[in-house]
């Protein structure tokens, strides 16, 4: 049976929550009231009977387990690990009315005979004011840190958003109609047949539905969704979830199912591409990715590039798990993941006293690039441009010689190039056998069919002793040659024609076809650090829309040019070109 609240139906409340009420009214959730401390400023709110306290298992006294939890009933703190343990569901299964217990780390319930969270009108209210009072206080007192939530009345005003608050509709006054139609254009409105219609738009084009602070979740997996030898794999079956859960037991409901997000992936493709226009929402895939990041299950904002890196590591450690065997992820061949993504970096550091180089190969799914310097900087001919700051969103397309603005090619010449590395970090020279000075340079051995650029835009502030963001411009080009930037390229350079300290089959990195890419995704982020949004630009058959969560519109190239870019997608050239007449899924196979 289901209940309404504020007009929607909400699923049947927990029974033991409900038991638990009966026999003990709201007296247990009145004295932890004074155990809530909340760290400033706006933090995440947990339970500690003392600031400095630090909770421990009561079965093994460990403090470093996924979810710690004190019972409501008897304060007792146990651990939840599934799916090797759960000392806390062992309690309440020992000890009847002690089932509800609340997460010491996050100050939410949690019912251990069901394994779920619980939700709890009054325990919530208490939570949420003492967030609220304590942001107040550290406005007005800076050396504020944090207060118990002990006081009881009306709920102050501007209290925090939180998810665990009742569905109200929004319906836009004729303001918000006006911005709506002036600067939006649904793909699936009739009334604009004219200027878009059905036909022209792009197969696989939908939106994709915030399930709380999830724009982070959204944005990549749009670009991944067009991503060519990804959605080409996908949607050619070549890994089909009914059999993989019937081959791991999740259709039967058995102990040693697991959960798959290539499954999750298989499911999101078929209904992406199913040509339903309605916004999509991935709750499934959201819950699985959960499962394998136990650290960022939350619905508070995520970092994209860490769900991107997390996501691939899923993906890799499933098919690793499947085969029973261990691949190298830098091959490439171990799964759909690393075919795409997978790459090899080169790492030569030289003796500056004898010459001896040293070299080291990496795998890598993606290249992290540091921001050219504002100021002058040395080495090569980018000591000669200006560094100087300017207005780049009034004249996003001033030259970089003009007015200092980084460019994705400079960051790639910078991440290139040869640097001396400080006198504490001498490396051990194997033919001076000593420590000695060197030179360490950076190169690309092996490019990957899909190249992913994740500009470092969140730093540490040394003069604040904080997180900051670097809002600097960065231009990145439509069509991109990353041939100067292969290890072979580099050792010419180097060398020159005289010598050539390449191994066996280094030359192979250089051919002209596969050095040659297209930009086909961009996800941007915009705001604070804290309370950003990301939006993806996605390039559809030489058109370029904008993928806002649910919302899809169709821009202008100079659109995404001003976007603040914080990961690139590029694709192969030969692979963009197929997939733009539609013939990729023929003309290439992922597994060759």
């Amino acid at each position: 049976m289901s209940s309404k609240i504020s007009g929607q139906v909400s699923p049947q409340p927990c029974p033991h929550i409900l038991d638990f009420r009966s026999r003990n009214g709201s007296k247990p959730f009145r004295a932890l009231q004074d155990c809530i401390r909340v760290k400033a400023p706006g933090g995440r709110a947990a339970i500690r009977r003392e600031p400095s306290e630090v909770p421990r298992c009561g079965t093994c006294e460990e403090s470093s387990r996924p979810r710690l939890y004190a019972c409501v009933a008897c304060a007792a703190v146990f651990c939840h690990a599934p799916p090797l343990h759960s000392h806390a569901s062992s309690h309440a299964l020992s000890i009847p009315g002690h089932e509800i217990a609340v997460d010491v780390d996050r100050a939410e319930l949690f019912c251990c005979a069901c394994r779920d969270q619980v939700y709890d009108r009054d325990f919530d209210a208490a939570v949420v004011l003492a967030q609220t009072i304590t942001a107040t206080a550290t406005t007005s007192t800076s050396g504020s840190t944090g207060m118990q939530c002990n006081i009881a009345g009306s709920q102050p005003e501007n209290l925090r958003k939180r998810r665990r608050v009742d569905y109200r509709p929004w319906a836009p006054d004729s303001r918000e109609h006006a911005i709506i139609g002036n600067h939006s254009m649904p793909l699936n409105d009739t009334t604009n047949a004219s200027s878009i219609s059905s036909t022209e738009l792009p197969w696989g084009l939908r939106g994709l539905n915030n399930l709380g602070n999830t724009c982070f979740m959204n944005s990549v997996l749009q670009a991944l969704l067009h991503t060519p030898p990804l959605r080409n794999y996908f949607l050619s079956d070549r890994h089909n979830r009914y059999y993989c859960q019937q081959k791991n037991g999740a259709l039967n409901g058995t102990k040693n199912s697991r959960l798959c997000l290539a499954c999750d992936m298989d499911a999101m493709f078929s209904a992406v591409f199913s040509g339903d226009r309605t916004p999509y929402s991935p709750a499934k895939f959201l819950y699985s990715w959960w499962q394998h990041a136990a650290n960022l299950a939350s619905y508070e904002q995520q970092d994209a590039h860490e769900f991107f890196i997390s996501m691939l590591d899923g993906i890799h450690e499933k098919v690793e798990k499947d085969k029973r065997k261990s691949q190298s992820p830098g091959s490439g061949d171990c799964c759909i993941a690393h075919r795409v993504f997978s790459g090899i970096l080169r790492s030569d550091v030289m003796c500056m006293a004898c010459g001896f180089t040293s070299t080291t190969y990496d795998p890598c799914v993606d290249i992290s690039l540091d921001l050219e310097p504002n100021q002058g900087g040395s080495g090569k001919s980018s000591s000669t441009k200006s560094h100087n700051s300017c207005n780049v969103e009034a004249d996003f397309v001033g030259s970089s010689q003009n007015c200092g603005i980084s460019t994705l090619k400079g960051c790639l010449e910078r991440f290139t190039r040869a640097e001396k590395l400080g006198s504490d970090q001498k490396f051990f020279c194997q033919k001076c056998q000593v420590r000695q000075e060197s030179l360490k340079q950076m190169s690309i051995r092996k490019l990957p069919l899909v190249s992913c650029f994740h500009i470092k835009r969140f730093e540490h502030s040394s003069i604040r002793k904080m997180p900051r963001k670097v809002d600097r411009y960065l231009q990145f080009p439509f069509s991109l040659d990353m041939a100067p930037y292969l290890s072979s390229s580099i050792l010419r350079s180097r060398f020159g024609n005289r010598i050539f300290p390449f191994d066996a089959d280094e030359q192979d990195a250089s051919n002209d076809l596969s050095s040659e890419f297209e930009l086909f995704a961009v996800v941007t982020h915009s705001g604070r650090l804290d309370a950003g949004h990301y939006v993806t630009y996605l390039r559809l058959s030489n058109q370029w829309y904008k993928c806002d969560d649910a919302w899809i519109t169709r821009v202008n190239e100079n659109i995404v040019r001003a976007a603040q870019g914080y990961m690139m997608f590029y694709v192969q050239k030969m692979l963009y070109y197929k997939a733009s007449e539609k013939q990729a899924a023929s003309g290439y196979d992922v597994q060759r």
